[in-house]
């Protein structure tokens, strides 16, 4: 009987142990790394994306964070966010550029130094951080050279004319930004500025002996092998990764973020706001048709939505919403002018629309001038079948009366009666008029109508 109370409470002892393992493992760090995929452009979808995937690893309290990339850049604005969500982020993020092939070029390679921990796959590649978004490359100064580019080029005799300031200004931005990064996680700040003020590029094993990224890995899992140990900072605390064996989960973006992927991308949002456009006209001039003003409201709320989240210039935005108010008044009033004013209008708004530019962020000049093309053919369309319907619509009313044909009743002096359309009418003359002649209408002022004479041709027209 002792015996077995004995051996009662060591079982009891052994699962409250147990229960107490389980219950500190689960209100800390969750046995689980969480992974999300950025292939494409760096814009504001994938700002979102990575920090709602950032809070969803927060909240599980997940070992750590991959940011899987293959991105040709994007804009500067999201890259700022996305760097400050993971200097910020309680989990640790592991930078990865990945699949073999793929490439963190421009704003990749800044959100790669950023990273706690920074890895690629064999075959890819990372730099060419020049800030183009800008307003193109930094050119070569005659006579310039790399030092001259700093902070202190305005004191140089060498400096860059004027026009260039702002390029020269936003790259030294760009230089101070990716030293910063590099001196914060350790990594070769030199070569960071080389990809900013050359656009500098390595691959992936020249990268690892560069001192640009920690390792070289093939997969996930060697990925996560080779980042066990391995202490980073987070929130000013140091931390070792315990990230060997991890299961993966890789979170996928919802609906919501892969349409707001497409429709931020510039060229779509202007096609929307037009479709917006044309489609509240046409229900404005076809009331009833209820379709082309539900879609046409749809279009233009989603394409001022999506330009509201781009960086653009509001006066380009005005000049093509100036632009499309002169080719639907050219509809409604064919001029050819309004239609060429309105044309040159949209196409300088749409070159003047983004304030910055970004790889996956230009406006396509083919999109845009097929736009405006067809806009232009369908306003000139649209008013010539409108001029000739005016021109052809039946004559009513005292226009009508004019040219008919009339019967002399009787006439006195230079006035008279006349039949007209089976009427008995009141007439005037301005010519001699006797019972009998032939006379149309030339005229009609209220109830009287003027009459004349009919020669030869006008009754050869009438037959």
């Amino acid at each position: 009987m002792k015996l077995a109370r004995v051996a009662l409470l060591a079982a009891a002892f052994v699962a409250a142990v147990l229960v107490s393992s389980a219950t500190g493992e689960a209100s800390g760090q969750e046995r689980i790394a969480l992974r999300i995929e950025i292939d494409g452009a760096i814009g504001p979808a994938s700002a979102m994306q990575f920090e709602e995937a950032l809070a969803v690893a927060a909240e599980r309290n997940a070992k750590v964070f991959i940011l899987q990339m293959d991105t040709p850049g994007g804009l500067v604005t999201s890259m700022r966010e996305i760097i400050a969500d993971i200097l910020a982020s309680p989990v640790p993020v592991i930078g990865y550029v990945a699949p073999a092939g793929g490439h963190a070029a421009s704003a990749g390679t800044y959100i790669l130094y950023a990273t706690h921990v920074a890895a690629m796959a064999p075959g890819t590649n990372l730099g060419a951080a020049t800030p183009i978004e800008m307003g193109g490359p930094l050119p070569s100064f005659p006579g310039g050279d790399d030092k001259n580019n700093g902070p202190e080029a305005g004191k140089n005799p060498k400096s860059p004319p004027a026009g260039d300031a702002m390029i020269a200004k936003a790259t030294n931005d760009a230089v101070a930004l990716i030293r910063s990064l590099a001196e914060l996680r350790g990594r070769n700040a030199d070569w960071g500025e080389k990809a900013v003020r050359e656009a500098a590029s390595l691959s992936a094993n020249a990268a690892l002996q560069e001192r640009v990224v920690d390792f070289v890995a093939r997969d996930t899992t060697e990925l996560l092998q080779l980042a066990d140990g391995r202490t980073v900072e987070i929130a000013g605390r140091k931390e070792v990764l315990a990230t060997k064996g991890l299961p993966v989960e890789t979170l996928e973006p919802g609906w919501l973020l892969r349409l707001l992927a497409v429709i931020t991308d510039p060229n779509i949002a202007v096609i929307l706001m037009l479709i917006g456009v044309y489609g509240l006209v046409f229900e404005f001039t076809s009331p009833g048709a209820v379709a082309p003003g539900v879609v046409g409201t749809i279009c233009l709320l989603l394409g001022l939505y999506a330009l509201n989240l781009l960086p653009i210039s509001y006066a380009g935005l005005a000049l093509m919403l100036l632009g499309i108010i002169f080719l639907v008044v050219e509809v409604f009033n064919p001029t050819v002018v309004l239609g060429l004013g309105g044309v040159a209008a949209f196409l300088l708004g749409s070159a003047m629309l983004l304030r910055i530019e970004g790889p996956g962020f230009e406006m396509s000049w083919a999109v845009i001038g097929t736009a405006a093309v067809l806009t232009l053919g369908l306003a000139l369309l649209t008013g010539s079948y409108l001029w000739a319907a005016r021109k052809n619509l039946p004559r009513v009313g005292a226009q009508a009366m004019q040219g008919l044909p009339a019967k002399v009743l009787d006439w006195e002096g230079s006035e008279g009666h006349v039949l007209a359309r089976g009427e008995r009418w009141r007439a005037k003359a301005d010519e001699p008029i006797a019972v009998g002649d032939s006379v149309e209408v030339a005229d009609v002022s209220g109830l009287v109508l003027t009459i004349r004479r009919r020669n030869a041709g006008s009754d050869g027209a009438r037959q």
